[in-house]
């Protein structure tokens, strides 16, 4: 893969996404950056219609934009039907973290004897590797993680700095994970005996599918029996937490602050916004989409958006409405003898 230290060309830009372009085929690239910002050796974007404004000033080598946008663009351009995602892809030429990983044993690293590792490992500063550990391909252990006894981590796997991975934990291929996420600790597992907790030991392991991604202090528990079993291409981001026994299909995205309960199975292709709870033992089916600050409490077994909880307002009028809801009872109760009366008379 090309990253920044080389210098790309517009052609080289074009031939990545596969498209065609009118302009100087030398014309040097060396970055992205915004439609504001970009200077005369840099591709800019434009896939959010708020940011049309800028196109007609903006200084770039070439935009990456949609058919419609084409005619009003000043500088030679790069159309796809899907511009964000063309972005995502060049995004990935001027990625310099991946020229800096050296394959290698850094000499704090603690590796147990026995461990396998595949070719290409990269093990940073003060990392450690428990027995029983099997690593793919070209795997990258960031300084300071953890991997626990008896994990199995796929080829192409990136674990950023201060990455813990519990034992038994089985992960497939090209996985991320970000700074501070813990995967496979215990679930939340306690009896009560009328005066105090019991703790339940958490027998199950942790199962991530190829190209997940979980962000930076994030939690997956791993199950109480069975496993807590991530899909592939499942996108978690941020101070997510997944507890145990919880499924999440395939190509799923959960934003920041998601919390699911144990034992949930969460469908394909399903977006839970930032701030989402889904309550334990539920069932959300494929293709089901939940706004923000939503709290779910029964299963869902049609696709669709769903939503709870009300916007902001002010604070006037919001005192206001939450009188009106604790009213609400009295008044259903109200309309229904109303209504009863009706019909009798």
């Amino acid at each position: 893969m090309t990253h920044a230290s080389y210098t790309l060309t517009l052609a080289d830009i074009a031939r990545h996404l596969g498209v065609d372009f009118e302009g100087d085929d030398h014309q040097p690239i060396r970055g992205l950056a915004t439609l504001k910002e970009a200077a005369s050796d840099q591709v800019a974007f434009l896939a959010n219609r708020a940011y049309l404004k800028d196109l007609a000033t903006t200084q770039a080598a070439a935009v990456l934009l949609h058919p419609e946008h084409g005619k009003n663009c000043p500088v030679p351009r790069l159309e796809m039907e899907n511009p964000y995602l063309g972005y995502a892809k060049l995004s990935q030429l001027f990625d310099p973290l991946p020229a800096r990983d050296v394959p290698g044993i850094h000499p704090t690293a603690m590796v147990a004897d026995g461990v396998m590792l595949g070719d290409g490992v990269c093990v940073q500063a003060n990392a450690v590797i428990e027995p029983g550990v099997v690593l793919g391909d070209r795997v990258v252990v960031g300084a300071g993680s953890v991997i626990g006894a008896d994990c199995v981590i796929g080829d192409d796997t990136r674990l950023h700095a201060n990455v813990t991975v519990c034992h038994g934990v089985v992960m497939g291929k090209r996985v991320i994970l970000q700074s501070g996420c813990v995967i496979g600790g215990d679930g939340f597992g306690f009896a009560h005996d009328g005066a105090g907790w019991h703790k339940i030991a958490q027998l199950g392991g942790v199962v991530l599918g190829d190209d997940v991604e979980v962000g930076s202090c994030s939690s997956i528990d791993r199950g109480a029996l069975g496993d807590t079993v991530i899909g592939n291409d499942v996108k978690i981001d941020s101070q997510v937490q997944i507890a145990h026994n919880v499924t999440i299909g395939d190509h799923s995205a959960l934003a920041g602050c998601v919390g699911i309960a144990g034992s949930t199975k969460v469908g394909k292709h399903c977006m839970l916004g930032g701030g989402v709870g889904l309550s334990g033992h539920l069932t959300i089916c494929d293709g089901v989409q939940v706004t923000g600050m939503s709290l779910v409490t029964n299963s869902i077994h049609e696709p669709g958006v769903y939503s709870s909880g009300t916007g902001a307002m002010s604070n006037t009028q919001w005192r206001k409405n939450a009188v009106r809801f604790k009213q609400l009872d009295d008044i259903a109760k109200r309309l229904a003898r109303v209504e009863k009366s009706q019909r009798e008379s």
